[in-house]
């Protein structure tokens, strides 16, 4: 149930999180008041992950456990637990889960909605 208390609005995790005990869902902040959407990401199979795509805005990649290879234009790079990778808009993108194990990813995108172009 969406909650507001003067000028904060808080989201339930039963509101948002897909799979609350593996904190993993989707959450788009204009109905909320707020500019960004947010991925909680839980890719548990190793070379698992999204295919190439794009936005019309930037989506920022905090990597919270885990390894992420990261397609990002061109090049392809390796990322680690606490990193963070930003993709300027327009630039096509995808991961996969590098492995060994889990991979947790926050997204974050710099729109109140998810506007995504898929090119696979």
């Amino acid at each position: 149930m969406l909650q507001t208390t003067s000028s904060i609005t808080i989201t339930q995790p039963e509101d948002w999180l897909t799979a609350p005990e593996r904190f993993a869902g989707e959450w788009q902040g204009a109905a909320r008041g707020a500019q960004i959407c947010v991925i909680a990401n839980l890719v548990e199979k190793v070379g698992a992950g999204v295919g190439l795509h794009r936005h019309p805005y930037a989506e920022t990649f905090v990597v919270r456990k885990g390894r992420v290879s990261l397609m990002i234009g061109d090049e392809t790079m390796e990322g680690r637990e606490g990193q963070i990778f930003v993709v300027p808009a327009g630039v096509p993108h995808g991961f996969k889960n590098a492995g060994p194990g889990p991979l947790e990813m926050i997204d974050i995108h710099e729109s109140g909605k998810f506007i995504t172009e898929w090119l696979d």
